[in-house]
């Protein structure tokens, strides 16, 4: 079992930055892929932003590319989403989410095994 907590949340200002941290704990070593999610009311779960461990490879959302970084920690106990010059249809509820299988296509909800609670971010115009 994986357990993660998010955090870093918050409410900021449009062109504003905001960092969250998504701290893996239980059985963190058979991480393999983590990603970043965001649901806003009324939406479906959208992909932000992946890391495997196995490729060292990135992937982001067409939305946040550029101005969104992902980053990880190699006791792979964390993971980052920095997230720069915020939007305001950059607010949402992030959640990251963590699986172990080999490959996982990091940019489907559906393919993640382990996910926490969330946590708000707020971009004010």
């Amino acid at each position: 079992q994986v357990q993660l907590v998010e955090s870093g949340g918050g409410l900021v200002q449009a062109g504003g930055s905001l960092r969250l941290s998504c701290a893996a704990s239980g059985r963190a070593f058979s991480i393999n892929s983590m990603g970043w999610f965001r649901q806003a009311p009324g939406e479906e779960r959208e992909f932000v932003a992946g890391y495997r461990w196995t490729e060292r490879s990135t992937d982001y959302s067409d939305s946040v590319k550029g101005r969104f970084a992902i980053s990880t920690d190699s006791s792979k106990n964390t993971v980052y989403l920095q997230m720069n010059s915020l939007k305001p249809e950059d607010t949402a509820v992030y959640f990251c989410a963590a699986d172990t299988a080999a490959w996982t296509n990091v940019r489907s909800p559906r393919a993640f095994e382990y996910w926490g609670q969330g946590t708000q971010v707020t971009v004010s115009s």
